[in-house]
């Protein structure tokens, strides 16, 4: 497979640059709504260059053939051309009806890779091998048997905050000799969410006590039940450095969390940062809380969620923070 995405990496690095000379060749680059079938219309076929050199070699073996009126060669040069053309009508027919059901994703924070999972149907009697599908330089395979559906992996890395589309999703195949292209592109109209990055460095999450004050109350002992692995975020000042050194890797004493507790995670708090740094470090904060089993309450402006915990929760204040003003909305080509 490696070898496979090198080698589609080539190829369609030189479509991209014939694209941005012939720009009749970009009319696939519009998003489009799923299902969608693979027609004639969508397919494309051009010779690989195992395939160029079949072809150079069967037009030589033609003119000696010929030059030399010797019939055996002739016949054997007849066929090894039609093998090559039943190669070329197999590729095609692998990818002509193919059909595109939907897209689904679950969203991720920025920075990170979004995973996708295609989902594709085969309604022909025929097997289909040796599909392929290539988005952002990354490769995966799948076989269909007669009318079977089944679903591909794919990976984009989630660039900003906000919406962003996937791209072009090429589906192609060198089945069943190698000796021809047959692509297709399909782009779909599914905005990603993306949310906020999670700040790499910052201070600690404001945990309240049990009398109301934001403090830190220390696990008793230094022993290794109250420590736990390092986390991006946790202070310097919390690393057992003797114990990591022991255990092989960074360990920072545990604090207790005092239970039922809820912590307030407000926007106007926040003095003397930017914005970004504001959403990445309320991100971080709500994430970590959840993790702890704590309520939070997110105060953002014109808008208050909780205070409430829980996957539902989470998911609307991230989505919240991932929209506030200067997210992007997955217009952009």
């Amino acid at each position: 497979m490696s070898s496979q995405a090198a080698d589609g990496g080539r190829f369609f690095a030189l479509i991209a640059w014939a694209e941005r000379r012939l720009p009749a060749l970009t009319r696939l680059k519009r998003p489009e709504s799923l299902p969608l079938t693979l027609d004639r219309k969508r397919l494309y076929v051009l010779p690989t260059g195992a395939g160029l050199f079949i072809g150079a070699l069967v037009i030589g073996m033609l003119l000696g053939a010929l030059n030399y009126n010797n019939n055996p060669a002739l016949l054997l040069s007849f066929l090894v051309a039609s093998a090559v053309h039943s190669s070329l009508l197999q590729g095609y027919f692998n990818l002509l009806g193919l059909r595109i059901l939907q897209l689904d994703a679950e969203p991720a924070h920025a920075g990170e890779q979004i995973r996708l999972l295609l989902r594709v149907h085969n309604p022909d009697s025929r097997q289909r091998r040796g599909l392929c599908f290539r988005l952002a330089g990354h490769v995966s395979s799948l076989f269909l048997g007669p009318q079977q559906s089944g679903h591909v992996a794919l990976a984009v890395t989630a660039t900003r905050r906000g919406y962003q589309r996937c791209g072009r999703i090429a589906v192609f195949t060198r089945h069943p000799l190698g000796l021809f292209r047959v692509w297709s592109w399909i782009s779909p109209d599914r905005k990603l969410l993306v949310y906020p990055a999670i700040e790499r460095e910052g201070p600690p999450l404001p945990l309240p006590s049990t009398d109301g004050n934001r403090r830190w109350r220390r696990a008793p002992g230094e022993q290794l039940h109250s420590l736990r692995d390092y986390r991006v975020g946790d202070p310097l000042r919390l690393m057992a450095w003797k114990r990591s050194a022991q255990a092989g890797r960074p360990l920072v004493r545990e604090f207790e969390a005092p239970t039922g507790g809820q912590v307030e995670l407000d926007w106007q708090a926040l003095d003397g940062v930017d914005n970004e740094t504001r959403i990445s470090r309320l991100t971080r904060w709500l994430c970590e809380a959840e993790r702890q089993g704590l309520k939070t309450r997110l105060v953002l402006p014109g808008q208050v969620f909780g205070p409430d915990r829980g996957d539902n929760h989470r998911r609307n204040c991230l989505t919240a923070l991932a929209l506030l003003p200067g997210a992007a909305d997955g217009d952009e080509p």
